[in-house]
């Protein structure tokens, strides 16, 4: 099984100097929360808690996040690659900005965990396991913007006449959060409680009575600004201002008002934002990652 996690969310960040918490929806932040060794209890309880019973992870192990597409050069990278006790993969990452062909850029993802199942040298019965991309966006998908109970997705391969599922190894799991507007008294799930704590985790002064058990415990514990290192410290400061960037971008945008304004007001800043990142050394696929302007935009500035 492999599985494939974005994280995007939609609170603003212009408070993170002063905050307790850490923002879960931060590049670093998640990260430091999700893809280290002392703290992947936290990812497996999170796992267990979307995937409700139907997979029980009991152990993961950590690989190198980094891939390269052995047919056009272009490098994938992921936040978090792991495996878990039985040998299934996941693939887990977490992005900010918006991208005009994000389910594009899911399904290319899930295709080097695919790939990689591939033995060399010998013959080869094409017996997969299984591949779950699974993305918390922090926007709503165009067709379903008028349905504000339809947030969590489930899509597979599926036989168009049967209306059944025709493949269960290649799944793709889409949380819209803008839609997740649960108050504390209705969250009723595992599930409910882990998006709830990952949307607000920054504005909490202290770990609520309602998010009990160890693994809140820790999270909390390990989400502590104050536990942050000065080099950690300032990682996760630089990536909450590239956040603030595209924010603002977007802010721009809307007092603006008009369409052609919003266009060039969000364009002007995610161009800027780039500049800076491709003058600080950062690679063209992670100021596509942070931007969401494509290769060519970028290669040009």
């Amino acid at each position: 099984m492999y599985l494939c996690i974005v994280i995007r969310n939609k609170i603003t960040m212009e408070n993170s100097q002063h905050d307790r918490y850490i923002a879960s929806y931060n590049d670093y932040g998640f990260k430091k929360l999700f893809g280290t060794e002392m703290n992947k209890d936290l990812l497996i309880g999170f796992l267990n808690a979307l995937f409700m019973g139907q997979e029980n992870i009991k152990d993961i192990r950590y690989l190198p996040n980094e891939r390269l597409s052995q047919y056009c050069g272009r490098r994938a990278i992921f936040d978090v690659y792991c495996e878990n006790e039985n040998g299934d993969n996941f693939i887990v990452e977490m992005q900010n900005a918006y991208q005009k062909y994000y389910k594009d850029r899911s399904v290319y993802y899930a295709t080097f965990p695919i790939q990689e199942q591939a033995p060399i040298g010998k013959e080869w019965d094409f017996k997969l396991k299984k591949v779950y991309t699974v993305c918390i966006l922090n926007f709503v998908f165009d067709e379903y913007e008028d349905d504000a109970e339809y947030l969590h997705h489930v899509v597979m391969l599926m036989d168009t006449k049967k209306k059944t599922v025709f493949y269960d190894k290649l799944t793709f799991i889409y949380l819209e959060m803008p839609k997740f507007n649960k108050t504390v008294d209705e969250l009723e799930t595992p599930l409910d409680k882990w998006l709830y704590a990952l949307k607000h985790l920054q504005q909490f002064e202290e770990r609520p009575d309602f998010l009990q058990g160890k693994v809140f415990e820790k999270l909390f514990e390990q989400a502590e600004v104050a536990r942050l290192t000065h080099d950690e410290y300032r990682s996760y400061w630089e990536s909450a201002k590239t956040y603030l960037d595209i924010r603002n971008s977007v802010r721009y945008a809307e007092e603006v008002g008009e369409e052609k304004g919003m266009k060039k007001g969000m364009k002007k800043e995610k161009t800027e934002t780039a500049k800076r990142m491709k003058t600080d050394g950062l690679s063209e696929e992670m100021i596509e990652k942070y931007t969401g302007l494509t290769l060519e935009e970028i290669r040009t500035l």
